[in-house]
């Protein structure tokens, strides 16, 4: 917990006691959910709560004013109950979690730039595979900003609710690319992943041309290809790395003739064994969804039926800001009204002005406008907004 942070518990507290319990929104079958809360201070989580209402989850939040809230997206006969056998597990949500921090090549202390990224995943998981290749229907969708590094997207059709662990790992696996094999891929019938292969091709001996020739876009387009490689290594057990010039001589070997023939036959090694290989990586990276790899959180909130996420309409601990629901068609960071999170989540004030003390280097960070890039020992004055972040992330204090 930060330092000071009596000063954030009791504005969150102002931002509870605001809230008029009818505008609240709760979980469908609020009665059989579980809730946790994680207090200021050093306490321990406040968890197996239920509420039988609106009126009675406001009222804790009124006395408690919590650091986060939480509800499960399991349904429970006795959701109060201590012991996990004892609740009497009835279904879960299908929740899908994607964390900006589990992206390859993009740094949190770059927030508005890793908040872009996510976007974009969460917007092609629903675009490319939610809803073309499971067949998931928008009626049965609710989405959400997490409040800090990334989006939620809850499905609520009916007919998923009783989902074994098993059974939504292998969702998981299938949009991860796990035991894809790209070849055999190419060689098969026509198929969601065939076409992302294809526009992987394009894209990857695209980039490589422009490497190749040195051109003015030859830097991005190397470090794309290394995050496709990461892309690659996070739904795999082996540990595949690829420097800047071993894409370089990739690149260099990747003439018309050589991309010609393997193109007619896949299975030709025209770079050698493992330049092709690593190329083969590329293509299957470049158009991939990240969901973590095995234990991290993302992809354990989709796999475990018993999971706790984060209240919509709850403010983040450990930024200030609010999670926030987001019609589906918004979440398309390509559409006229996207939604950004930089200026629709926030909650405290844009006008009050303090004074912050950075603490971290290299950190970019951007509310509502107010964008600030520095290092450890720099002096912003900032909104109440971009301090409360600022100092609830842990890269600076408030000095005036």
């Amino acid at each position: 917990m930060v330092e000071g942070w009596s000063r954030f518990a009791l504005r969150f507290g102002e931002y509870y006691n605001s809230l008029n319990h009818n505008d609240l929104w709760v979980p469908p079958r609020l009665k059989n959910r579980e809730w946790m809360f994680i207090p200021w201070g050093a306490s321990p989580p406040d968890r197996h709560r239920g509420f039988l209402d609106k009126k009675a989850l406001s009222d804790y939040l009124r006395l408690k004013a919590p650091h986060s809230c939480f509800h499960s997206t399991a349904y429970y006969k006795n959701p109060n109950e201590r012991k996990m056998i004892d609740k009497d597990w009835l279904g879960a949500d299908l929740i899908f979690d994607l964390d900006g921090d589990h992206l390859p090549g993009v740094s949190d202390n770059d927030f508005p730039t890793m908040i872009s990224k996510i976007q974009e995943q969460a917007w092609t998981l629903w675009s490319d595979f939610l809803n073309p290749e499971f067949g998931f229907e928008e009626k049965y969708i609710q989405t959400s900003f997490s409040g800090h590094r990334g989006f939620h997207i809850h499905v609520r059709d009916p007919s998923l609710l009783h989902l074994d662990s098993n059974a939504r790992r292998q969702l998981v696996n299938y949009i991860r690319g796990e035991g894809i094999n790209v070849q055999t891929i190419l060689s098969g019938p026509q198929s969601g992943w065939q076409n992302r292969i294809n526009e992987g091709i394009k894209s990857v001996t695209h980039k490589l041309r422009i490497i190749k020739e040195n051109g003015s876009d030859s830097k991005t387009f190397i470090t794309d290809l290394q995050t496709a490689v990461e892309n690659t290594n996070k739904i795999s057990s082996v540990n595949k790395k690829i420097s800047k010039a071993k894409i370089t001589e990739i690149a260099d070997l990747a003439d018309d003739e050589r991309l010609e023939r393997l193109l007619n036959d896949n299975k030709l090694r025209v770079f050698g064994d493992k330049n092709t290989s690593l190329f083969w990586d590329m293509v299957k990276g470049d158009n991939s969804v990240v969901l973590g790899s095995a234990g991290e959180t993302d992809e354990a909130v989709t796999v475990d039926v018993k999971r706790v996420i984060r209240w919509i309409g709850s403010l983040h601990g450990k930024c200030g800001l609010r999670v926030t629901e987001i019609p589906l068609e918004r979440l398309n960071p390509f559409s006229k009204d996207y939604f950004n999170p930089l200026e629709e989540s926030i909650v405290f004030s844009s006008d009050k002005k303090f004074e912050i003390l950075l603490s971290k280097d290299d950190v970019t960070a951007e509310l509502a406008g107010n964008r600030i890039e520095g290092n450890s020992g720099d002096k912003f004055v900032v909104t109440e907004s971009l301090a409360t972040f600022i100092v609830l992330k842990g890269w600076g204090s408030i000095i005036n």
